[in-house]
C-alpha cells in the first residue's frame, strides 16, 4: 500500500489537487481511499458530489463506540473509498484531536486494509501535533507540499518541511516533492523549482490555473469527471503516474525565513 499525504497553506489546492489525483489513480485501476483532515469535511466535495454528510467524528460522538465501517466510508467516484474526519463545531474543541481521534478510529475498524492507495489532505500547515499525526505515526510516509509562487504559500510549505524533517529522523516519512499549483506569480514555474532545489527535493508538478477547474468544482465534479478530455485533466493523470513512479524520496533542508524571503524577491523582481 502506498501511504501518501498532501499538506499545504489553507486554500492553496490541496484537496481540489488530492480530489483529481485520486480520481486519475482510481482510473488506473488502483483501489483507492481519500482520508479529509479538516473539520469543514469538503475534502471529497468532489469525488461525493456533495458535502460528506457523516463524518467519523459525528459518529464517535453520538455512538461512541458502536460504529460500522460502512458508516463511515462512503463511496466516491469510481468507486473511491471517501473519508471525512470531521472537527469541532467552530470556535469549540482542538480541531487537530479530532484527526487523532478518526484516525484512530480508522485503524482500529481495519478500513484500510485493502487499498493499493490511501490519501490524506491535511489541513494546513504543520501548527500542532494533531496536524502532524499522519507523519508522526506512520500512517502516511510519501509527503507532498502543494504551493503556489507567494511568499505565505512558501512559508507554509517551508514549515511543512520543517515537521518532515523532524520525523524522518525517527521513521520512514519523506518529502515526495512540491506540486507548484499556479496562481500566475512573476517567475512563478523558476522559483518553485528553486525553492524545491534548496528544499533537497523537486517541482515534481506544475499545474496552471485554468477555468475548466472552476467550471468542474460548480458542478461537484473533478475534471477527470467533468472534462477527461482536456489538457488539464492530463496534467492530473500525469501527476498521479509520477507519484506513482516516484522513487526519489528526500529528508528536507529547510530554509531560513529571512532565505526565504530573499529568494522570493529575487524571483519577484525579475522581468
Amino acid at each position: 500500500m502506498k501511504k501518501i499525504a498532501f499538506y499545504g497553506k489553507g486554500g492553496i489546492g490541496k484537496s481540489t489537487t488530492a480530489a483529481n489525483v485520486s480520481a486519475a489513480f482510481s482510473k488506473m485501476g488502483k483501489k483507492v481511499c481519500q482520508i479529509g483532515c479538516d473539520p469543514k469535511n469538503d475534502s471529497t466535495r468532489l469525488l461525493l458530489g456533495q458535502i460528506c454528510r457523516q463524518t467519523v467524528l459525528d459518529l464517535v460522538r453520538d455512538a461512541e463506540d458502536d460504529i460500522q465501517a460502512e458508516q463511515i466510508v462512503h463511496t466516491g467516484f469510481n468507486g473511491i473509498k471517501c473519508v471525512e474526519a470531521g472537527g469541532p463545531e467552530p470556535g469549540v474543541g482542538c480541531a487537530g484531536r479530532g484527526i487523532i481521534v478518526a484516525l484512530e478510529k480508522l485503524k482500529e475498524l481495519d478500513v484500510l486494509d485493502d487499498e493499493d492507495l490511501v490519501l490524506y489532505d491535511v489541513l494546513g500547515d504543520v501548527v500542532c501535533g494533531g496536524f502532524a499525526v499522519p507523519i508522526r505515526e506512520g500512517y502516511a510516509t510519501d509527503i507532498y507540499i502543494v504551493s503556489s509562487g507567494e511568499l505565505m504559500a512558501l512559508y507554509a510549505a517551508n514549515n511543512i518541511a520543517k515537521g518532515v524533517k523532524r520525523f524522518a529522523a525517527r521513521g520512514e516519512v519523506r518529502l515526495g516533492g512540491i506540486i507548484g499549483n499556479s496562481r500566475n506569480t512573476p517567475n512563478e514555474h523558476a522559483l518553485l523549482t528553486e525553492f524545491a532545489r534548496r528544499l533537497n527535493t523537486k517541482l515534481i508538478a506544475f499545474i496552471p490555473r485554468n477555468v475548466i477547474v472552476n467550471k468542474a468544482e460548480n458542478n461537484r465534479q473533478t475534471v477527470i469527471e467533468y472534462a477527461p478530455d482536456s489538457e488539464q485533466a492530463q496534467v492530473y493523470r500525469n501527476l498521479a503516474d509520477d507519484i506513482l513512479k516516484n522513487t526519489e524520496l528526500s529528508i528536507p533542508t529547510p530554509l531560513k525565513f529571512e532565505e526565504l524571503e530573499d529568494l522570493v524577491a529575487s524571483y519577484g523582481n525579475q522581468d
